[in-house]
């Protein structure tokens, strides 16, 4: 990087930068504005390979200086066209920060370390540049004040976009049930296990194409949602898993009423077990899918 800014006729001393493996035809750029204030968030990204949630587990130990790249980065631009001082430029960082983990959080982007939302990823960085000349000063970034409002939306808008474009990781992308699953580790493989279990004629290929249709469907994506949000409170402490574990039961029995399919005997037995909701959920979509497949 030392050698790059030298190129460009800049002193290595004084310069900053910011290193990632993302397309900068994939950067996203947004601008808004307020009494003469403008914010503009410049933000490449992608997460594909190692998103991550704080606290998860590490990849490396730093020592003697050497680090392993990982493929994956959101770094952020942050131009204020405001004159902050130090702290509030640090504030800055951190609204910046905050905004960019609940874009993540409002794609439900997956851990790859864990099977939490992530929050970034392992190498994100970000640069904010303040104008020293400009005739207003403001000294409060925070979520409280117009100048964070305006943070808050750009690195929102900017960081969903970018990720978009870099990892096609959208809305679109995310409404299919084994997309949602995959941060629990559950496969479609698991669900064909679960499924030549059940009663019924055991085709594969059948199953598979079956499988597809029954994780886009919306209604089903729906329930799904449901069940991995009770997962995840009980994760986090919320839930005690015991109630956690009864009220999935109850949505799990439904989810068939809302594709059309009428709950039998071979279903409550399987909801009956005390198995983990995971379990519980695995089974019922084997069912569902194999319910779904056209005799």
């Amino acid at each position: 990087m030392a050698i790059v800014a030298g190129r460009l006729g800049f002193s290595p001393e004084k310069s900053a930068g910011l290193l990632t493996a993302a397309k900068m035809k994939h950067a996203a750029v947004v601008t808004r504005s307020f009494r003469g204030v403008e914010v503009t968030a410049v933000v490449t990204g992608g997460i594909e390979v190692n998103g991550g949630r704080a606290g998860d587990p590490a990849s490396y130990f730093q020592e003697n200086g050497n680090i392993e790249m990982i493929s994956g980065t959101i770094n952020t631009l942050l131009l204020i066209g405001a004159h902050l001082p130090a702290y509030a430029m640090t504030k800055a960082v951190m609204t910046a920060t905050e905004a960019k983990a609940a874009a993540l959080q409002e794609l439900m982007a997956q851990s790859k370390y864990s099977s939490g939302i992530a929050t970034g990823s392992g190498t994100d960085g970000i640069a904010v540049i303040a104008d020293t000349t400009h005739e207003k000063r403001l000294t409060d970034a925070g979520k409280h004040s117009k100048l964070g409002e305006l943070i808050g939306i750009v690195v929102k808008e900017a960081t969903t976009t970018a990720l978009r474009r870099q990892s096609e990781l959208s809305a679109e992308s995310q409404a299919d049930c084994m997309v949602r699953l995959n941060r629990f580790g559950v496969k479609e493989d698991d669900l064909w296990v679960f499924a030549t279990r059940l009663d019924g004629e055991n085709r594969k290929p059948v199953f598979f194409r079956s499988l597809q249709q029954v994780a886009r469907d919306p209604a089903i994506l729906a329930g799904v949602t449901a069940i991995i949000h009770i997962m995840d409170e009980i994760s986090w402490g919320l839930l005690p898993e015991t109630a956690g574990r009864n009220t999935a039961r109850i949505y799990l029995k439904g989810i068939p009423e809302m594709c059309g399919l009428i709950p039998d005997e071979e279903l409550h037995s399987l909801l009956q077990n005390e198995d983990p909701v995971k379990e519980l959920l695995q089974k019922t979509l084997a069912w569902i899918i194999k319910r779904r497949i056209p005799v």
